[in-house]
């Protein structure tokens, strides 16, 4: 497959700014692999087409504020760091991106909040946009860290074009998030509802729960043609045992296993035995999916409405196919679905 195959024409209005009044009230579009009907329906509807036996696999990562402003010493610009991840808790060390990143050198200066709270110093260039810093903060850790996430902003996708509101906070988070890690959201699960959990509960459905803490790599472009050339950024996972179990017994009584997003998606199939089983794991992957590729793990998936060009939407035509993927997507444009992270749903079964 190349990069060219997944451009499409998408209506700037169509990225929703804003999430749905009712997280399971999104639109739901069901898309059958087999059959390749599309139907139209709202999201709490999915509990319809599952049934006892039958799972869920979460992705229960947890997304911090990670976009901080700040200013640089001297001349005082405005810096915009965007934490990416925890390097040494000791020294406070943190891998970064700033923009703009041409004026950021090595031993110069950062300042955040009033009455310069936080004091940062760059102790390294790691890419052309990557830094590391170094906070300079005296009190203790938990300290640093809630002076940290008091003035860190959710870090909202740059396509969605607003400011954010002390709603994202709650918004850009699923009901079920635990391990804190997360720079983006695992979007399919930002339509489950506590009493849409309950629901499935009751009639039987399984739920397990794995990690991925989803990095910046999601939303960085393809610039290679050629996808086998394209890098994905690793990311941290851990598929416990108890998830393990849960899926290999519905694999083994034929039931589904429904990957609610593309994050989950990766995860599975990064640690899979020989005879298509999930086997526990607990490190990095770098798995990126593109057409041809035949999935071991989960036989359905949850996923939102992607962007033009983006490695999601690659992922999810590996998964439905590309030619019924993409009329599903010109379906949706002519019918106004919502796009992006505070978008409607597709169930691909």
């Amino acid at each position: 497959m190349k990069l060219s195959q997944y451009k499409y024409n998408l209506p700037q209005e169509l990225i929703a700014k804003f999430p749905a009044d009712n997280r399971d009230e999104s639109r739901l579009m069901v898309i059958n692999r087999k059959t390749k009907q599309i139907e139209h329906k709202v999201f709490k509807d999915v509990i319809n087409y599952f049934d006892e036996g039958d799972v869920f696999v979460f992705n229960n990562t947890k997304v911090f504020p990670a976009r901080l402003y700040g200013n640089k010493e001297k001349t005082g610009a405005e810096i915009e760091v965007f934490l990416l991840r925890e390097l040494n808790r000791e020294q406070r060390l943190w891998d970064v991106l700033v923009d703009p990143a041409r004026k950021i050198r090595i031993g110069n200066k950062l300042y955040f909040g009033e009455d310069d709270i936080l004091v940062a110093e760059v102790i390294d260039n790691t890419t052309s946009r990557g830094r590391t810093l170094r906070f300079l903060f005296d009190g203790t850790y938990e300290e640093f860290k809630d002076t940290l996430y008091r003035l860190g902003e959710t870090p909202l996708p740059k396509f969605i074009r607003r400011e954010v509101v002390p709603e994202d906070r709650d918004r850009y988070q699923t009901v079920y998030a635990k391990h804190e890690g997360a720079v983006a959201a695992p979007t399919a699960g930002l339509h489950f509802s506590r009493e849409l959990l309950k629901r499935l509960e009751i009639k039987g459905v399984n739920f397990a729960e794995i990690t991925l803490h989803v990095g910046l790599g999601n939303f960085r472009t393809v610039d290679v043609e050629d996808l086998t050339k394209h890098k994905m950024d690793s990311e941290q996972i851990n598929i416990p045992e108890g998830a393990v179990d849960i899926v290999n017994g519905a694999k083994q009584n034929k039931k589904n296993v429904c990957a609610v997003g593309t994050t989950v998606l990766r995860t599975l199939e990064s640690s899979v035995s020989t005879d298509g089983y999930l086997k526990p794991y607990s490190g990095w992957t770098n798995k990126f999916i593109f057409p041809p590729y035949d999935f071991s793990v989960p036989n359905s998936m949850i996923t939102n409405f992607h962007l033009p060009l983006s490695t999601l939407l690659m992922m999810v035509s590996a998964f439905a196919g590309y030619d019924l993927l993409f009329e599903a997507y010109r379906v949706a444009i002519k019918e106004k679905y919502r796009f992006g992270t505070y978008g409607d749903a597709m169930l691909i079964l």
